[in-house]
């Protein structure tokens, strides 16, 4: 019997990440979205196929390098513009993330060729994909709002990148006190008094490293010192901050190119 052509799959959730009030990826064939709008942002990108839609009356298209950004209750439909239909994945965002001042512009010009912003979307996503990676997914969040504003407001946004020490240095301290429970960007940033974007920038420039990509490293070399000790991989996950042992898993085969069991089973 021939496979039917209707494909419809969807995988949605809402992940602990101030501001993204839902993950949606979606694979359609045939099913066409009626003229409706959204209380969030939406901020899509297509993986295979495309997409065509209309915005304020005027008719727009997703080709695979672009990012699209449709602004809050601004009617909008869409429907696949290839005979296989389309593949994509969304975020809502919502206004802490993107202001209101933004929706002219975004009305303007909601396709965005942009092949850094394009990577750096795919990259949210991977990282909302696993519990755990919270930090990675804010901080890689709040870069890509930067760089919304800047393309969309290039004569009210001027990213001067400059180097701050202090406030890395004040980061690193936060992160060293907080490797096992960890700390929101949001929070980390309140603390030191300092806009999260300009944190973020501020620690990868002075430390060649993302703060997500230290704090895990931290916590990787706190699970190498228990698992020599003969502790499981399922306590060491719990003990040294990561969501569960699958987390644990991804990362510490990341940073020492083994899985934690593998690598206690090796131990003299």
């Amino acid at each position: 019997m021939a496979a039917a052509r209707n494909r419809e799959e969807v995988t949605a959730w809402r992940p602990s990440v101030p501001g993204v009030t839902e993950v949606f990826h979606a694979h359609f064939t045939e099913y066409a979205y009626p003229m409706h709008v959204h209380e969030a942002w939406t901020l899509l990108i297509v993986d295979d196929g495309a997409v065509r839609y209309d915005l304020d009356r005027h008719e727009h298209g997703t080709p695979l390098d672009t990012v699209s950004l449709l602004p809050p209750h601004v009617p909008h439909n869409g429907s696949p513009a290839t005979p296989h239909g389309f593949r994509k994945r969304v975020l809502y965002l919502d206004s802490t993330r993107l202001g209101d001042d933004l929706i002219g512009p975004a009305v303007d010009s909601p396709d965005l060729r942009d092949p850094v912003l394009r990577l750096r979307v795919g990259q949210v996503h991977a990282a909302l994909a696993h519990p755990g990676d919270e930090l990675e997914a804010d901080s890689r969040l709040t870069l890509i709002g930067d760089r919304l504003r800047a393309q969309l407001r290039p004569t009210a946004f001027t990213e001067v990148p400059r180097r701050d020490p202090v406030l890395a240095r004040r980061l690193r301290e936060l992160l060293d006190e907080r490797v096992v429970p960890g700390i929101a960007l949001d929070e980390a940033a309140g603390l030191v008094q300092a806009h999260p974007a300009h944190l973020v920038r501020s620690f990868s420039a002075a430390y060649g490293i993302a703060p997500h990509q230290y704090l895990m490293s931290r916590r990787v070399d706190r699970a190498r010192r228990l698992l020599l000790a003969g502790r499981s991989p399922a306590e060491v996950a719990v003990a040294t901050g990561f969501y569960d042992q699958s987390h644990l898993s991804r990362h510490f085969r990341k940073l020492v190119g083994v899985p934690p069991g593998r690598y206690r089973a090796a131990v003299r």
